[in-house]
């Protein structure tokens, strides 16, 4: 009976695999298979669980308790309560699976995983990376990062990070991660990118913005894509604005095409929006 259930059971994750793999608009398989093979019950904790379809969360509508501790639940495409108090969950897969589409990640790249939370994504993202490559997982909420510790250890290649990433330094980086609703990236961010690094983070600069945006740091400077809607609780220490920040309305943050770290460039008329260290251009970066 019970290896009955186990073969339903990989079958649903095979399903929700393929959904995966056709939301993040990627060829590469090996994004299927890491959704297939990593398991989302060992990340969110027993069930029964209290889920939320995407719809429901922007319709300010609250979480439902699944019936029972089936896994089966967990494969649809929907946030799943890590912290229901604070909000903190287990995110839509269909946007992280765009999100990894977007990226790319290759073997032997160096990811930074901002706001791991209990470590799902960070486990697919290893899966892209390996061999050779790493992901630093970092968590600010204690009890949070301690389970994405223990979670992560049959992973090779992972750390996990009990910490700050605004104020920690991050390792160089082909990849920075950011699951927390960002005003503008800290500096330090954007200098810890190779050459040909990537940084997506939610672009949150005020209520009216709610933006993914993948940065490439290139020869001339950092790109910026705009890329999908996408809603996340603040990220502690870059989720507010000062007094003194230019923010954009939602045209300017849809046509902003560059960022920029003031200490190398001034702001000019091309400026989207002015937020602390950086500020954000409509210019694009020549390749």
């Amino acid at each position: 009976m019970m290896a009955g259930r186990d073969a339903d059971l990989a079958e649903i994750r095979s399903a929700y695999a393929s959904e995966m793999a056709a939301a993040s608009g990627s060829a590469d398989p090996r994004l299927e298979q890491a959704f297939a093979e990593v398991p989302r019950e060992d990340f969110v904790g027993p069930g029964p669980w209290m889920i939320m379809g995407l719809t429901a969360a922007l319709a300010g509508e609250r979480y439902v308790r699944t019936l029972d501790a089936d896994p089966a639940h967990l494969y649809r495409n929907a946030l799943v309560a890590l912290d229901a108090e604070k909000g903190i969950n287990n995110g839509e897969p269909s946007l992280h699976a765009a999100w990894m589409g977007a990226l790319s990640p290759k073997p032997g790249e160096v990811v930074s995983h901002i706001g791991a939370g209990t470590g799902y994504y960070s486990a697919i993202l290893s899966r892209l990376v390996m061999p050779d490559g790493n992901v630093h997982a970092f968590e600010i909420e204690p009890k949070l990062a301690r389970k994405a510790r223990r979670n992560l250890l049959p992973y090779p290649g992972v750390t996990a990070v009990t910490g700050d990433a605004v104020t920690l330094p991050l390792p160089a980086s082909d990849i920075i991660y950011v699951n927390a609703g960002v005003v503008a990236p800290p500096a330090g961010w954007l200098r810890a990118l190779k050459p040909g690094g990537r940084l997506i983070f939610p672009w949150r600069p005020s209520e009216e913005v709610a933006l993914s945006v993948l940065v490439t740091r290139r020869k001339a400077g950092y790109a910026l894509e705009p890329l999908m809607p996408s809603w996340f609780i603040p990220c502690i220490g870059a989720g507010h604005a000062g007094a003194k920040a230019k923010l954009p309305n939602p045209a300017e943050a849809r046509r902003t095409r560059s960022i920029w770290l003031a200490a190398e460039r001034q702001p000019d008329e091309t400026a989207t929006a002015i937020i602390g260290d950086v500020w954000f251009s409509s210019e694009p970066v020549s390749k």
